[in-house]
């Protein structure tokens, strides 16, 4: 009987933070398109349903996108629905999380884990962005339960269920596979070590091989008429990314401190304090739950290392959302953790009990701190696109040019329907400048634009006026308006 009431409180608080993850997730669910999903829904979700899977496009997450057609086709095409599947799949992560969490640390780390991850600036972000980030992070959390049950009960029914979930991971995005390969190798190393003992399992072997081989024949089948442009594309990013102006984007330091500051603002050097913070609480998270759970901070930490070299061998970005999966596995480490420290500290101050409410304090100050930083999703849209053509448009006088910069043009010229030219080098840009008369420059991206045309943020304040910013939470996500009355 106590058992069943521990059941219904358990399943209260899980009704209770999935009821928040979604009010969460709708507020502010129909801001301005960014960069990217514009992109995405007018190369692909606007399109007939037949062209979505003809070509490959790293913009394209192909799952993700028919599902977005779909709930596009159903509600109309609004830019709530464009992002409804991420908004399902990333309160389905919060569940995800809650029941993983509940598997391999108990009901109270599990409570605090799903909590820490509905309240998640990046979740909330990605869970409002019309691209396949939160599906991923959803089919990866999924296997990762599947993938540690059908360890310790090696059925062949739970295995196959573990290839649909790589098959739906790998098919709304292609880095889904470094999770999966992760997943292999402690699998594989599981295997070794278990013979090398003398307790080799048949069926831990077989059944494994036949899961992977289900998602893996899907795969082919789902990728079959874009295989060859997949091949190119991945054959062909190292040289884009070598070109790219932002080098450090190739750079994990980058990544990691990138990631601290979207969540928490710029913080300058306190970034490195927290990044190293977090590191050791979620050490101390791994030892706790060794006992328990001996395979899951290994197959974390192997999924992050994987992607690091990977990343790095095919000479792409290390964009910090190629970690997105991982917030919620970092995230059970950190309660894990700070409920270990506290049963630490109460043991050596001599007071045990005072352990439960050394973890409620902290708990609280976790959720305290997320509940400020999520708030910065309000701030302001993703990145205000349609604001900055809606003012150019409003305040253009007749005969005034108007150049965007970088490549936005064809989100201007394509998507919004914009008369503007475009410019894309400083060449281009003095000799647009060269000829009298009013212009009005729009500048997304300003870092990117600055290195690009470096005369540009020179001549900010001088020859061009400010005109408005409009700020956005991406990164680097501002837009410029700046403008030019006549020759200077």
């Amino acid at each position: 009987m106590q058992h069943q009431v521990h059941r219904y409180r358990d399943y209260v608080w899980l009704t209770g933070i999935l009821v928040l993850a979604i009010i969460l997730r709708v507020i502010g669910l129909n801001a301005p398109l960014w960069f990217d999903e514009i992109v995405t829904v007018h190369s692909y979700v606007q399109g007939p349903w037949r062209e979505i899977t003809q070509g490959y496009s790293m913009n394209n997450h192909y799952l993700f996108t028919l599902q977005s057609k779909l709930a596009a086709t159903l509600f109309g095409d609004e830019i709530w629905a464009y992002r409804l599947p991420a908004v399902l799949f990333g309160t389905g992560t919060v569940l995800a999380i809650w029941w993983l969490a509940r598997d391999i640390a108990g009901a109270t780390v599990a409570h605090v884990s799903a909590l820490l991850v509905a309240m998640s600036y990046h979740q909330v972000w990605f869970s409002q962005n019309a691209r396949g980030y939160t599906e991923l992070a959803f089919w990866s959390t999924l296997g990762m339960i599947i993938f540690l049950r059908g360890v310790q009960l090696p059925r062949r029914g739970i295995w196959i269920a573990f290839g649909l979930t790589l098959a739906a991971a790998v098919s709304t995005h292609l880095t889904g596979a470094f999770f999966f390969v992760a997943l292999g190798m402690v699998w594989l190393v599981l295997v070794v070590t278990s013979a090398l003992k003398g307790r080799f399992s048949r069926d831990l072997f077989i059944a494994p091989l036949v899961g992977a081989a289900t998602g893996i024949a899907l795969l082919v089948a789902f990728y079959a008429p874009v295989l060859p442009d997949i091949f190119a594309t991945v054959g062909t990013v190292s040289e884009t990314s070598s070109a790219d102006l932002m080098q450090e984007y190739q750079n994990p330091l980058w990544t990691v401190l990138e990631g601290v500051r979207t969540a928490m603002g710029r913080i300058g050097a306190l970034a490195l304090l927290v990044a190293g913070g977090v590191l050791v609480v979620a050490g101390i998270g791994a030892v706790g739950l060794h006992r328990r759970s001996p395979l899951f901070a290994p197959i974390v930490l192997a999924h992050i290392v994987l992607t690091l070299v990977l990343l790095q061998t095919l000479g792409m970005r290390v964009w910090p959302r190629f970690f997105f999966a991982d917030i919620g596995f970092v995230i059970i480490l950190i309660v894990a953790g700070t409920s270990t420290g506290a049963h630490a500290a109460g043991r050596l101050a001599g007071r045990p009990e005072f352990a439960r409410y050394l973890f409620a304090a902290a708990a609280a100050v976790m959720v305290i701190l997320s509940a400020a930083l999520v708030y910065r999703n309000y701030s302001g849209p993703k990145q205000d696109l349609a604001g900055a053509y809606r003012l150019v448009e409003d305040i253009r006088i007749p005969g005034e040019r108007v150049y965007s910069i970088g490549h936005s043009g064809p989100i201007f010229s394509d998507y919004f329907g914009a008369d503007w030219g475009n410019l894309m080098s400083q060449q281009e840009y003095d000799w647009a400048l060269s000829y009298p008369g009013p212009i009005i420059l729009v500048v997304p991206f300003p870092a990117r634009s600055h290195r690009m045309i470096p005369m540009l943020k020179e001549d900010t304040g001088q020859v061009l006026q400010s005109v408005r910013r409009f700020p956005g939470t991406l990164g680097d996500g501002d837009i410029l308006v700046l403008r030019r009355s006549g020759y200077d």
